[in-house]
């Protein structure tokens, strides 16, 4: 079961958002929605996005059509304590929407460790017949 988020939170946290497809979403679910797996050989970077809206469209649009996928994409929300954050930079990789944060690989298990209470689902994308 996934618990909601406690937004009043957020004055002390950036709320932050990860679109993933079905072994993303079984590996968080697994560690009782606590922390994210590390990455996979050649995946030097983890992307938390900045927004909902670019989260909806990666795994609505692309998630949804990819094979490692599983042909599903999740939208996950999660907040990462603010002062931790502010040791990277946000990255615009596209339209005004599309801004994340780049985490090195090695830097995921700190990441997890930053993070305040638990990864909540927000919405499930399936690839459409």
């Amino acid at each position: 079961m996934i618990r909601r988020y406690n937004l009043k939170m957020a004055n002390e946290a950036i709320i932050l958002f990860r679109p993933v497809g079905q072994k993303e979403f079984d590996l968080i679910a697994e560690s009782g929605f606590r922390h994210f797996p590390p990455r996979l050989e050649g995946q030097p970077i983890f992307y938390p996005v900045l927004n909902e809206e670019y989260a909806t469209y990666i795994a609505s649009k692309w998630n949804t059509t990819d094979a490692a996928s599983g042909y599903v994409g999740y939208v996950l929300r999660f907040a990462v304590r603010a002062d931790y954050l502010t040791g990277f930079e946000i990255h615009k990789v596209g339209s005004a929407t599309a801004l994340e944060y780049w985490i090195p690989a090695d830097e995921l298990p700190q990441f997890n460790q930053n993070l305040i209470g638990e990864i909540e689902l927000v919405s499930t994308h399936r690839a459409q017949p």
